[in-house]
Protein backbone atom coordinates (compact mmCIF):
# COMPACT_ATOMS: atom_id res chain seq x y z
CA UNK A 1 0.00 0.00 0.00
CA UNK A 2 1.08 3.39 -1.03
CA UNK A 3 1.13 6.14 1.37
CA UNK A 4 0.86 9.94 -0.44
CA UNK A 5 2.63 12.16 1.77
CA UNK A 6 0.38 14.64 3.56
CA UNK A 7 0.20 18.42 2.62
CA UNK A 8 1.33 20.81 4.90
CA UNK A 9 -1.18 23.40 6.54
CA UNK A 10 -1.46 26.86 6.24
CA UNK A 11 -0.61 27.86 9.52
CA UNK A 12 2.99 25.76 9.40
CA UNK A 13 3.72 27.44 5.93
CA UNK A 14 6.22 30.32 4.98
CA UNK A 15 3.75 33.36 4.72
CA UNK A 16 4.80 34.89 1.11
CA UNK A 17 4.16 38.43 -0.74
CA UNK A 18 4.05 39.52 -4.06
CA UNK A 19 5.65 42.61 -5.94
CA UNK A 20 4.58 44.26 -8.86
CA UNK A 21 7.10 45.58 -10.81
CA UNK A 22 7.74 47.17 -14.44
CA UNK A 23 10.92 47.12 -16.70
CA UNK A 24 11.21 49.65 -19.48
CA UNK A 25 14.09 48.30 -22.34
CA UNK A 26 15.36 49.69 -24.94
CA UNK A 27 15.33 46.06 -26.62
CA UNK A 28 13.26 43.14 -26.25
CA UNK A 29 13.52 41.49 -22.52
CA UNK A 30 12.29 38.22 -21.54
CA UNK A 31 11.08 36.19 -18.83
CA UNK A 32 14.69 34.30 -18.73
CA UNK A 33 16.27 37.50 -19.08
CA UNK A 34 14.50 38.70 -15.90
CA UNK A 35 14.83 36.25 -13.88
CA UNK A 36 19.18 36.45 -14.59
CA UNK A 37 18.69 39.92 -14.25
CA UNK A 38 17.33 39.69 -10.61
CA UNK A 39 19.70 36.74 -9.66
CA UNK A 40 22.79 38.32 -10.40
CA UNK A 41 21.61 41.92 -8.83
CA UNK A 42 20.51 39.37 -5.68
CA UNK A 43 23.85 37.61 -5.62
CA UNK A 44 25.78 40.63 -6.24
CA UNK A 45 24.04 42.15 -3.13
CA UNK A 46 23.25 39.09 -0.52
CA UNK A 47 25.77 36.70 -1.90
CA UNK A 48 24.57 32.87 -2.34
CA UNK A 49 23.63 32.52 1.25
CA UNK A 50 21.58 35.45 0.94
CA UNK A 51 20.09 34.88 -2.07
CA UNK A 52 18.82 31.69 -0.46
CA UNK A 53 16.99 33.00 2.02
CA UNK A 54 14.70 35.51 -0.28
CA UNK A 55 13.22 32.62 -2.03
CA UNK A 56 12.84 34.90 -5.40
CA UNK A 57 10.71 33.88 -8.10
CA UNK A 58 9.00 35.64 -11.19
CA UNK A 59 5.33 34.95 -10.74
CA UNK A 60 4.00 36.27 -14.05
CA UNK A 61 5.07 38.41 -17.12
CA UNK A 62 2.84 40.89 -19.33
CA UNK A 63 3.46 42.60 -22.22
CA UNK A 64 2.59 46.38 -22.49
CA UNK A 65 2.15 49.34 -24.44
CA UNK A 66 4.54 52.05 -23.96
CA UNK A 67 3.32 55.48 -23.07
CA UNK A 68 3.17 58.36 -25.46
CA UNK A 69 4.24 60.35 -22.75
CA UNK A 70 7.81 58.63 -23.05
CA UNK A 71 9.79 59.20 -26.42
CA UNK A 72 10.32 55.57 -28.48
CA UNK A 73 13.82 56.66 -28.85
CA UNK A 74 14.29 56.12 -25.09
CA UNK A 75 12.00 53.27 -24.06
CA UNK A 76 10.38 51.20 -26.49
CA UNK A 77 9.72 47.92 -24.51
CA UNK A 78 7.56 47.91 -21.42
CA UNK A 79 7.10 45.01 -19.17
CA UNK A 80 4.99 44.43 -16.26
CA UNK A 81 5.32 41.89 -13.69
CA UNK A 82 5.05 39.84 -10.30
CA UNK A 83 7.89 38.82 -8.05
CA UNK A 84 7.38 36.40 -4.82
CA UNK A 85 9.38 36.34 -1.95
CA UNK A 86 9.43 35.60 2.17
CA UNK A 87 7.32 37.74 3.83
CA UNK A 88 10.20 38.94 5.95
CA UNK A 89 12.93 39.62 3.21
CA UNK A 90 10.48 42.02 1.77
CA UNK A 91 12.72 45.09 2.38
CA UNK A 92 15.81 43.43 0.73
CA UNK A 93 13.90 42.05 -2.11
CA UNK A 94 12.62 45.50 -2.83
CA UNK A 95 16.19 46.42 -2.46
CA UNK A 96 17.23 44.65 -5.23
CA UNK A 97 14.73 45.91 -8.03
CA UNK A 98 16.55 49.34 -8.11
CA UNK A 99 20.19 48.33 -8.67
CA UNK A 100 19.47 46.89 -12.27
CA UNK A 101 20.16 49.44 -14.59
CA UNK A 102 21.67 47.54 -17.81
CA UNK A 103 20.93 45.05 -20.07
CA UNK A 104 23.57 43.58 -23.06
CA UNK A 105 24.79 47.38 -22.68
CA UNK A 106 21.70 49.11 -23.18
CA UNK A 107 19.87 51.13 -20.20
CA UNK A 108 16.88 49.76 -18.48
CA UNK A 109 14.45 51.08 -15.57
CA UNK A 110 13.06 48.61 -13.07
CA UNK A 111 10.96 49.75 -10.53
CA UNK A 112 8.53 48.69 -8.16
CA UNK A 113 4.77 49.32 -8.47
CA UNK A 114 3.86 48.06 -4.95
CA UNK A 115 3.64 44.97 -2.65
CA UNK A 116 0.90 42.66 -1.69
CA UNK A 117 -0.48 39.46 -0.11
CA UNK A 118 -2.10 38.24 -2.89
CA UNK A 119 -1.10 37.85 -6.77
CA UNK A 120 -4.86 38.49 -7.25
CA UNK A 121 -4.83 42.13 -5.64
CA UNK A 122 -1.47 42.82 -6.93
CA UNK A 123 -2.96 42.33 -10.06
CA UNK A 124 -5.82 44.53 -9.58
CA UNK A 125 -4.33 47.22 -7.64
CA UNK A 126 -0.71 47.70 -9.42
CA UNK A 127 -0.74 46.02 -12.57
CA UNK A 128 -3.83 47.21 -14.47
CA UNK A 129 -3.36 46.03 -17.86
Amino acid sequence: MIQKLKILPPTLRDKKRYIAFEVLSQGPVGRDDIISMLLDASLYLYGACGTGKLELWVVKLWKCKTDKNIPETIMEYRMKGILRCKREEIDSAITIIPTITNFRGKPIVFHTLGISGTIKSAIINFIKL
